[in-house]
């Protein structure tokens, strides 16, 4: 079968190859993908600056939709045929306090899909039945497809962070996730909603406020803090959502959010900190660490899906062949698409 490789430990260390199909094992089905998504992690990947480990060769991908191709010996509840998105939690150990507390997601043992197990960027996916859920009436393989990263939004700002109906929130950037924390953030109530960038980031600004922001600013340009001195009581934002995984953005996350506020942390950076965190303590701030999703998250968004009240469609800049998977990298990359997505198969 055809699959997305990722190869090496360089710069660009990605190409499609043939590879055998992987065999179904008892307690597994096999999904054969229609649609995968272009995570930002698999563009940090492609450019080998990720600050996760890495299994080579490996193939790529986690944001899955698609049909049961086979059901392995053991497995009830599932038939050929079924339309199913894939969590990203390939293995878990099932015994730590964690994983029966139900935050498998939290797992010390997790292997995720497309970094230390093979993932979607292939014709075929072995998985087990725990990850399955089944896509509703009404919802195409594309759109399927960004359950997981709405996941990660849903789980970072009503599991973790919440954001309450009036709040003041600043989302800094607006790639994949700040786009989605944005959909989350106005289904939450947010009153006012500003999204921040850089100079890189005028595509994406432009982006965000076509989805609803109702303040961009570039902080290359200006100073964010001016502006939040004159919305609302002026002390600052309820909720800072840090979508970027650049470190520096929590020193300014910590000059944002107001006294007794909260900052999101999702995205990812191997970057030190380099200056204090007094900020958080003298502010009383609560910091969330926000890392995957559950069971249930998935659930909540793919029935948000279903009622129409999210709208994944709405992010999704183009859909590509499998050969063509450097272009829709590039188009996340320069902030042309919010999100790609390989489309692999006409199924």
């Amino acid at each position: 079968m055809r699959a997305i490789i990722k190869y090496g430990l360089n710069d660009g260390d990605i190409e499609v190859r043939d590879v055998p199909e992987p065999e179904l094992l008892p307690g597994t089905v096999l999904l054969a993908a229609r649609a995968v998504g272009v995570c930002g992690s698999d563009v940090h990947m492609w450019r080998n600056n990720q600050s996760w480990e890495v299994a080579t060769p490996v193939i790529m991908g986690h944001e899955s939709a698609g049909v049961i191709a086979a059901v392995g010996e053991g497995v009830t509840g599932w038939a050929v045929g079924d339309r199913v998105v894939c969590e990203t939690a390939a293995s878990i150990c099932g015994e730590c306090a964690l994983c029966r507390t139900g935050r498998y997601n939290l797992c010390p043992h997790r292997e995720g899909f497309g970094n230390l197990r093979d993932g979607a960027f292939g014709e075929l996916l072995v998985a087990e039945p725990r990850v399955l859920h089944r896509i509703p009436e009404g919802v195409g393989f594309a759109e399927a497809a960004m359950t997981e990263p709405f996941a990660v939004a849903y789980n970072a700002l009503v599991e973790r962070a919440q954001i309450n109906p009036g709040d003041l929130v600043v989302i800094q950037g607006f790639g994949a996730i700040g786009a989605l924390a944005l959909q989350i953030a106005r289904l939450r109530g947010a009153g006012t909603i500003v999204v921040l960038g850089t100079n890189g980031d005028t595509l994406r600004l432009a982006k965000a406020r076509e989805a609803g922001a109702d303040h961009v600013v570039n902080v290359q340009a200006e100073d964010p803090a001016e502006l939040l001195r004159t919305l609302g009581d002026g002390l600052g934002a309820d909720v800072v959502v840090d979508a970027t995984g650049v470190s520096i953005a929590l020193k300014q996350g910590l000059d944002l959010v107001r006294p007794f506020g909260s900052i999101a942390k999702i995205g990812w950076g191997p970057q030190p900190l380099g200056f204090s965190l007094d900020p958080l303590v003298a502010k009383a701030v609560t910091l969330y660490g926000s890392f995957s999703h559950s069971w249930n998250t998935w659930e909540r968004v793919l029935g948000l899906f279903a009622s129409g009240r999210l709208d994944p469609a709405s992010v999704i800049g183009g859909e590509y062949a499998i050969e063509d998977w450097e272009e829709a990298f590039e188009a996340m990359e320069s902030g042309r698409n919010i999100k790609s997505v390989i489309r692999m198969s006409a199924d």
